[in-house]
């Protein structure tokens, strides 16, 4: 079952928060989110009510199993397309981390699943960073291709055609 993106959004904040601090709370998790102290108590409260947050009023808060596997998921989610954002389409880290947090919640496993794949699959490219990718990044800042990869891509089509006949 999907949950809202705020929900999302505050368990993937607990989460990340309680990496980096040994203590949770909600003055800490206000100034991560941006968000006001009444904005944050009334988020954990339905959070408790939900069985994904342990907390004691003016305690540290913890989230519970369901709650960080829902955090987990969430994180992974954005890892992804953040990735893919930044190595595959070569979008700058920072616009790519605030894409990747507006998309997160609307990508399911298996399509995150084929994404890592994906970038794992174009990045662990035995020779390199692909050839094509270094087209695209051209493509992009040029408005058009690179001439020279014209030639190279056309000479490899030609080949795949004789290729194709021969086989015929």
């Amino acid at each position: 079952m999907r949950h809202s993106s705020s929900i999302e959004d505050y368990l993937e904040a607990i989460m990340l928060a309680s990496l980096e601090e040994s203590k949770v709370t909600v003055t800490r998790i206000s100034q991560a989110m941006g968000v006001t102290k009444p904005s944050v108590t009334s988020a954990i409260t339905r959070l408790i009510d939900m069985g994904m947050v342990a907390h004691e009023k003016y305690g540290e808060i913890a989230l519970t199993e369901k709650g960080a596997r829902i955090a987990r998921d969430v994180y992974a989610r954005h890892q992804a397309l953040r990735r893919f954002l930044v190595e595959i389409l070569n979008v700058d880290e920072e616009v790519a981390a605030d894409d990747a947090c507006r998309m997160e919640h609307y990508l399911s496993s298996t399509s995150v699943d084929r994404l890592n794949k994906f970038i794992e699959f174009v990045m662990d490219c035995p020779q390199g960073r692909p050839i094509w990718l270094d087209g695209f990044d051209y493509f992009v800042s040029h408005g058009h291709r690179n001439p020279e990869q014209m030639l190279l891509c056309s000479s490899r089509c030609s080949i795949r055609e004789r290729l194709t006949d021969n086989e015929q």
